[in-house]
């Protein structure tokens, strides 16, 4: 195939490593870019460029953040005594849509897995008990909202196991049935754990 820009390919290249872009929408979004005026094109570059040199990881929540500590961490109206524990950044955005949580979070970065070796020592478990431990802002719960799958369980687990000797609360969000859905559609290991985790009505 003769190709008619170098300067096009390249980007095309670059554009199809994201994730979830093939070279077909990698193409389709150079295209489109090419028609858009400079202005536009150079505040998209300068965005992109940005997160490299302006993002880091919150010293105490590790969440990624533009100022340290994070806008979260550093709110008087945020609850010290409750930490929710969530396995990426992502999660405390997803977290953060449903204004119901008005605690602290902190990032594991990962779960337990020893299939790919990732060990307890791997993620922030011990950055954790620290924060737990600290007296200057004492720790009543931690809420584990990890995914409900094998590395999250055992992630979860693990944390129990450190937590609960210290006399922390340690809960877990609800799994179970999502709202709007018909139980004829629900798959069992589902249905299994909306039971085991009934509450009063």
């Amino acid at each position: 195939m003769q190709i008619t820009s170098e300067t096009l390919e390249h980007a095309i290249e670059q554009i199809a490593k994201l994730p979830g872009v093939g070279r077909k929408s990698a193409q389709r979004i150079a295209m489109h870019l090419l028609k858009q005026e400079g202005q536009q094109v150079f505040a998209l570059s300068e965005a992109i460029a940005n997160l490299v040199t302006n993002i880091r990881y919150c010293s105490v929540c590790f969440t990624i953040t533009d100022q340290d500590p994070c806008r979260i961490c550093s709110s008087e109206k945020r609850k010290n005594a409750t930490i929710c524990v969530v396995e990426e950044p992502k999660d405390v955005m997803v977290i953060e849509k449903t204004n119901e949580f008005r605690g602290r979070y902190h990032v594991l970065g990962g779960v337990i897995s020893p299939m790919d070796s990732v060990g307890p020592n791997d993620i922030r478990v011990k950055e954790l008990v620290s924060r737990v431990t600290n007296e200057k802002e004492p720790v009543q719960e931690v809420i584990l909202a990890l995914n409900p799958d094998a590395e999250g369980e055992a992630t979860s687990f693990y944390i129990n196991k450190l937590l609960s000797p210290l006399g922390i609360k340690v809960t877990r969000i609800a799994h179970g049935i999502p709202m709007g859905t018909e139980l004829e559609f629900i798959d069992e290991a589902t249905l299994t754990r909306a039971f085991s985790g009934r509450n009063l009505f």
